[in-house]
């Protein structure tokens, strides 16, 4: 009986067993994405369970499972969203056809930067890194100079700034961790540009928009140079440098934690040694001298968290006599002194559930003290009473100014890498200029401005191929009295695995510029100007293609009027013009062995009625077709690099407007100037490159601009009569610097060799 129940038992248990495996539930079917495409290596399974699968190359899937009643079938796979779908388990086969949708991430997404250039070392789509910067042959170290090798600048030699696009100087705005720069340039004299105050090595991220720039800026009508500073430094250094121009010295110090850091640097820029090398055709009676220093602390927050402090001081003087365009005998004799302060506070931090917050304020000061006298020949004051004109070229400026900025951005990140952006600025600035004429008599002004302004704007990656940038921006004037509202908006859709193609529109408004301020209109608005851009790139680690087409449709510009005393003042806002062209931009590292070189041509077609001209004409500082090659080359044998760089430009421009027998704005004289080219060189001389026990790691450099020699002709000046014209060039044809860095600390070199290769 007992071996009975025993067979009993087992057979139930078999049963039961039996039972129980033909209760199992087989899941399979396909996965694909939303074009029908099949998606290799996805993993599927019930979730909270150990049951599931991966699918084949073709995309199929087949698992099973004992669970029972309502689960979770859950589908994953890297760049696609995750996918899941509630089902009931029964026991019955069940066949499921997934289908997932792209999950865009930072490094395989389109990416919505149409009309800039980003310069970063962690950048994906970066064209040039910030030693590109300090590596080109014609830039000096000057950022501003390296960026006109960039397609869609102007080669305007006798004024510094950036002309972008058909656009003036003071419509390419400049900005250091969201907040804008006023006096970026160093101060300098009439038809003789100047470099950028700030050291390229304070800057670890650089984007340069020569259209459609982002909503969260404004008050520029052509482009934005925004810089972005660095965090902490790798490690503690001191730095010592010797050249024809000056001397500089400079320390940073950094927490043994790395949780905070701090740093100062002095400069004494002395041009005497230089111009004796390399005699100027100006007679500098003062010598450029210059006095500039910063210093800085950052302190890490937190994990996330970041407060930097940078400041900076600068002095100078100028003094150059140069012939009086009126006479074969008099001299003009002008003297600039300038004393700047300016002062940077930027916050970072993520708050937690997405959030992110930048906020950041800037002061600055700014003061200018001119002189311009009528001498004779031997360098003496005299003051001429006919003609009548004469008088009015003894007179001293004094001009001071102070403009502060706050502005708060706060980040959601969405879904993906998507996000959302908006924030408030605020921006006040007082300018005082007191004119003082020949006679005693000092006419003042002061001008006071208080712009607000608001943003948002949204970063929508739909998938990896297509994503958009759509924001808006709405400013008031109190000096107007008006407000604007900012439409913006990029569109961006990838075309293969490497390029893409874009889209932009945006519109951009601006205050009258300073210098042109008071105005004789208090009915003025905001000058205006509508960015219509499609750009192709295609973007590899080693090569870059990118190709744009442009068109820029200008409203509201200034209109001046005639002032007896001083300079025309803006009367009205009835100017208008366009500008419309393309522009190609190719990098190569690959194609000749260790040899790196780009090459940039633009074609621009610009026409203005602003300012005094009497009708629709192509501007002075605009020529129809610009290119430039640069090359890089580092040969570690002879632990050197050589760079050089060359500039073409047709000839621009130039007019001589007066007034009619009616007090109308007439041309009285016009012509273009010659071809612009210049080739300049650099080489980069390291001696301590492979002595590993070296301590100071040193950098010989030495420079020469347009080394052929060639004339550059930028423009022309004309008498008070139109009787006489004079060509404006460059103070002397070439241009040397010769200097010894050495860094204690930092070992760079490696640095220089890998971003040359």
């Amino acid at each position: 009986m007992k071996s009975i129940y025993t067979i009993i038992n087992l057979l139930t248990i078999s049963i039961i067993g039996l039972t129980g495996y033909a209760q199992s539930t087989t899941i399979k079917g396909t996965v694909k994405d939303v074009k029908g495409k099949p998606i290799p290596s996805v993993s599927i399974s019930i979730k909270d369970s150990y049951d599931g699968t991966t699918a084949d190359s073709s995309g199929n899937f087949s698992f099973t499972t004992d669970d029972k009643g309502a689960k979770i079938v859950e589908a994953t796979a890297i760049n696609y969203k995750t996918y899941t779908s509630t089902v009931t388990l029964t026991g019955a086969t069940l066949t499921i056809n997934i289908v997932l949708k792209e999950q865009p991430n930072e490094y395989t997404a389109v990416t919505v930067t149409a009309g800039s250039f980003e310069a970063s070392d962690k950048k994906r789509v970066t064209v040039l890194t910030s030693l590109d910067i300090v590596t080109t042959a014609s830039a000096n170290a000057d950022v501003t100079s390296a960026l006109k090798t960039l397609p869609g600048t102007q080669s305007v030699g006798e004024s510094e700034g950036l002309f972008v696009r058909g656009g003036t100087a003071t419509e390419s705005k400049i900005f250091i961790d969201g907040t804008q720069v006023n006096n970026f340039f160093y101060a300098t004299t009439p038809g003789i540009a100047s470099r950028g105050r700030f050291n390229p090595f304070l800057f670890k991220g650089t984007q340069f928009s020569r259209g459609g720039y982002s909503a969260l800026y404004g008050q520029a009508l052509s482009s934005a140079l925004i810089l972005e500073s660095i965090d902490l430094p790798d490690q503690s250094s001191a730095n010592i440098g010797i050249s024809v121009v000056g001397l500089s010295l400079g320390a940073q110090v950094l927490d043994k934690k790395k949780k905070y850091s701090y740093g100062a640097t002095l400069n004494h820029t002395n041009l005497t040694a230089a111009f004796a090398i390399v005699p100027q055709t100006p007679d500098y009676f003062k010598m450029p001298k210059f006095y500039d220093g910063d210093m800085n602390f950052r302190i890490k927050t937190s994990k996330t968290g970041m407060l930097k402090y940078y400041g900076y001081f600068s002095n100078s003087n100028i003094g150059i006599r140069q012939q009086d365009i009126d006479s074969t005998t008099l001299k003009n004799a002008f003297v600039v002194s300038n004393n700047n302060m300016y002062h940077n506070l930027s916050f970072k931090e993520k708050l937690g559930q997405g959030w992110r917050i930048n906020a950041g304020v800037s002061y600055s000061t700014n003061k200018d003290n001119i002189d311009n006298q009528i001498q004779d020949a031997n360098n003496n004051k005299i003051t001429i009473t006919t003609p009548s004109y004469y008088l009015f070229k003894n007179f001293t400026v004094a001009n001071k100014a102070q403009y502060i900025q706050s502005r708060v951005v706060l980040e959601k990140k969405l879904p993906g890498i998507s996000a959302l952006r908006f924030g408030l600025e605020q921006s006040n600035s007082k300018e005082s200029t007191a004119f003082t004429l020949y006679n005693g008599f000092v006419a003042r002004d002061t001008v006071n401005e208080n712009l607000s302004a608001v943003f948002a704007e949204t970063d929508l990656y739909v998938t990896n191929g297509l994503a958009a940038k759509i924001g808006t921006r709405v400013e008031h004037s109190n000096l107007l009295n008006k407000w604007n509202i900012v439409p913006r908006a990029t569109l961006a859709c990838k075309l293969t695995q490497l390029s893409q193609l874009s889209l932009v529109y945006g519109q951009f408004y601006q205050n009258p510029d300073r210098r042109q301020l008071p105005t004789t209109n208090p009915n003025l608005g905001f000058s205006k100007a509508t960015h219509y851009l499609v750009e192709y790139q295609i973007v590899t680690p080693l090569k870059t293609l990118r190709a744009e087409l442009f068109y820029k449709n200008y409203n509201a510009l200034y209109k001046t009027t005639p002032n007896p005393v001083g300079r025309d003042v803006v009367s009205s806002t009835n100017g208008n013009g366009y500008a419309k062209g393309f522009e190609v931009f190719w990098r190569d590292k690959k194609t000749v062995k260790n040899l790196d070189y780009w090459v940039s041509y633009s074609y621009l077609d610009s026409k203005r009625d602003f300012n005094n001209y009497p009708t629709l004409l192509r501007p002075t500082f605009a020529t129809a077709h610009t290119a430039s090659l640069v090359t890089k080359k580092f040969v570690t044998q002879w632990k050197t690099g050589f760079n050089a760089s060359y500039t073409f430009a047709t000839g621009r421009p130039y007019y001589n407007i007066g007034l009619d027998a009616a007090g109308k704005y007439t041309i009285k004289d016009q012509g273009t100037t010659i071809n612009y080219n210049s080739l300049s060189f650099s080489f980069n001389y390291l001696p301590n490159l492979g002595k590993k026990d070296s301590k100071a790691f040193t950098v010989l450099v030495l420079s020469v601009s347009n080394v052929l020699g060639n004339n550059q002709v930028f423009t022309y000046n004309y008498s008070t009569n139109g009787q006489r014209k004079e060509a404006v060039t460059p103070p002397a044809r070439r241009f040397l610097f010769l200097g010894c860095f050495i860094s204690l600390g930092i070992d760079r070199t490696q640095e220089a060799i890998n971003g040359n290769l």
